[in-house]
């Protein structure tokens, strides 16, 4: 890499690292970032792991030490997703993502509604009806989510966030606190599959994971002081974003 490649992965992640944990979706940045600097699209998916690892394992701690959630809340939903990443990752390897793309720029559209429509669902939760074991329909998302999640990455937080509001009753912060959870525990098998496929750039991937580093731990510290209003404003900004993106209307690079 040229050497000022490096300053850009790094603010670039600094940005993707924010956005990531409070919302989701980065990766719609990063993954053209990583192709323009030169990486194949299948190196790309791969490197953005190594960042995506890096940048969750310091949003955990940050909403753990700010006693968001516990580890356990989230162990149980994280099983079914880890099950469905590698399974994901395995076919990341070999196939075209244009179709999928284009299919989660429109479920992103609807969930953009969704927010509008339910905001109390968004910003209280469904008190009382948080369970400490997913059902069986909550396995069968999740298991989605981690097969979506491995293949390609981009846009999966607002899946973790629409399962763990809409569907385990928890509020906006601690959904992200537990996404962020769920994404760290899945994420090593996913990058696996990439490392064992020699589809994984160490160097690009631990700069970028740098500044998604530091991107989740500003975040952790917004979210916190700044509350579920706030992150939901940023949330409904970046899906709008996003669907746009992935729908092909602009291109980012």
């Amino acid at each position: 890499m040229h050497w000022y490649f490096y300053p850009i992965l790094v603010g670039t992640g600094i940005l993707v690292g924010f956005i990531n944990t409070l919302a989701g979706s980065g990766s719609l940045i990063t993954l053209p970032l990583l192709m323009f600097i030169g990486l194949p699209a299948n190196v790309a998916n791969g490197t953005n792991r190594v960042a995506i690892l890096m940048q969750t394992a310091v949003g955990v701690r940050g909403f753990k030490k700010h006693k968001v959630f516990q580890i356990r809340e989230g162990i149980w939903l994280s099983l079914p997703a880890v099950i469905g990443a590698l399974i994901g990752a395995a076919l990341a390897v070999d196939i075209d993502d244009r179709t999928m793309t284009r299919a989660i720029g429109l479920l992103l559209i609807v969930m953009f509604f969704l927010i509008i429509l339910k905001p109390e669902a968004w910003v209280k939760g469904k008190a009382g009806q948080v369970k400490a074991k997913p059902g069986l329909l909550q396995v069968l998302i999740f298991f989605g989510i981690g097969l979506y999640g491995g293949f390609i990455q981009a846009g999966v937080g607002f899946f973790l966030l629409g399962g763990l509001v809409l569907g385990a009753g928890y509020d906006l912060i601690k959904a992200n606190a537990i996404k962020n959870l769920v994404v760290l525990l899945y994420t090593p098998f996913a990058l696996a599959v990439f490392v064992w496929n020699g589809q994984v750039n160490w160097l690009a991937g631990l700069t970028l994971g740098v500044g998604n580093m530091l991107g989740a731990w500003i975040a952790t510290r917004v979210a916190v002081s700044w509350g579920t209003k706030f992150v939901r404003i940023v949330l409904l900004t970046v899906i709008f974003l996003a669907s746009l993106k992935l729908l092909g209307v602009f291109n980012l690079f």
